[in-house]
């Protein structure tokens, strides 16, 4: 582990810094200025500032909130903290509070016993429990209702709680890590969020920079989740023209790095040749260039909702597995059901 005074240096940082070898840098990328801790990537000011916050905050035990635009990488600034810090060795647990059913939340942070109630047939181990001695991730967290947020903040002053139709309270040792993409003052002020909850969470506050502030990292970080893409594709290698890394330069990039990897992948599948041009790309991102892309956006649409048919129709309709094996969120899932119409006949 580096001294706090230490500058981080990427090519002698120890292996824990390190990407697994499908996650590497293509051999073309590996000499470029492109940096990652984990599978954050970058090279830009804010970005070193980032992996030098997450360094030192791995190094101690305290709440963490991680504030930053949807597809920004709050998630893998989380999973980094982690990755390098004294409870690497245990779980890593994350939560969507913003997709659990209120029914469905509190039996998932604590648990519940069996017969607790109707459909509970067995005992049931809650993210508290489970992530024990390492992690427990919760995203979106002024998505949970008010008497959520309650019995979270006591489990977080007194490491105690009790499981669903339980008496007793089991202990727990747990490192919490939040994150939003709102504003927690404002969270407050619309009801959103508890006051004391925030002072309880806001310990450390870690903001993730938005993909339009980090304008020299975009070609870079195209090219890689390009490559990437290809190789997983087994595709030969593709480039993005000048022109096409201008395009993405002057884009706003309202998804942030998520949608310029999800961008990467459709270039990677859909376009032909070795080339990826700039028209290639309007045809996906919001604005007027979009427009002259209406028919080849129709056929996305269509493969996406014939993907998804079958996926639930290999899961018997079980919206949580096909959601699983399409690796997405049973919000999203259901978002583009009723998108295009798909309900069982």
């Amino acid at each position: 582990m580096f001294e706090p005074t230490d500058a981080i240096d990427f090519a002698r940082a120890p292996s824990s810094y390190q990407l697994p070898a499908d996650q590497a840098l293509p051999k073309h990328r590996r000499n470029g200025r492109l940096q990652h801790l984990g599978e954050l990537f970058g090279a830009c000011d804010s970005m070193r500032a980032l992996f030098e916050t997450i360094r030192r905050v791995s190094a101690a035990d305290a709440t963490v909130v991680v504030l930053g635009e949807s597809g920004s990488g709050k998630e893998l600034v989380a999973r980094a903290i982690h990755r390098i810090s004294n409870r690497k060795a245990c779980p890593f647990v994350p939560v969507n509070c913003g997709a659990l059913a209120d029914t469905l939340i509190d039996s998932e942070l604590f648990g519940h016993e069996r017969g607790s109630f109707t459909g509970a047939a067995r005992t049931h181990r809650g993210c508290f429990e489970r992530a024990n001695g390492g992690t427990l991730f919760l995203d979106e967290i002024t998505e949970m209702r008010p008497d959520m947020q309650v019995k979270l903040l006591r489990a977080l002053e007194s490491g105690r709680f009790s499981r669903v139709g339980g008496d007793g309270e089991i202990t727990t040792d747990v490192r919490i890590i939040a994150a939003t993409n709102r504003d927690l003052r404002a969270a407050v002020s619309a009801g959103k969020l508890r006051e004391d909850l925030l002072y309880r969470l806001n310990v450390f506050p870690i903001h993730v920079p938005p993909l339009r502030e980090r304008a020299g990292d975009i070609a870079e970080l195209a090219e890689h989740f390009l490559g990437k893409s290809c190789a997983l594709e087994g595709m030969t290698g593709k480039r993005l023209t000048p022109e096409a890394l201008a395009l993405l330069a002057e884009y706003r990039w309202p998804g942030n790095v998520r949608e310029l990897r999800n961008l990467m992948e459709r270039a990677a599948i859909l376009v032909d040749g070795e080339e990826v041009r700039a028209e290639d790309l309007a045809v996906w991102l919001e604005g007027p260039a979009a427009e002259e892309g209406v028919g080849l956006r129709g056929e996305i649409e269509r493969r996406e909702s014939d993907a998804i048919r079958r996926a639930l129709e290999g899961a018997d309709w079980n919206v949580t597995q096909a959601a699983a094996g399409l690796g997405i969120d049973r919000t999203n899932l259901h978002r583009k059901m009723r998108k295009y119409g798909i309900a069982r006949r």
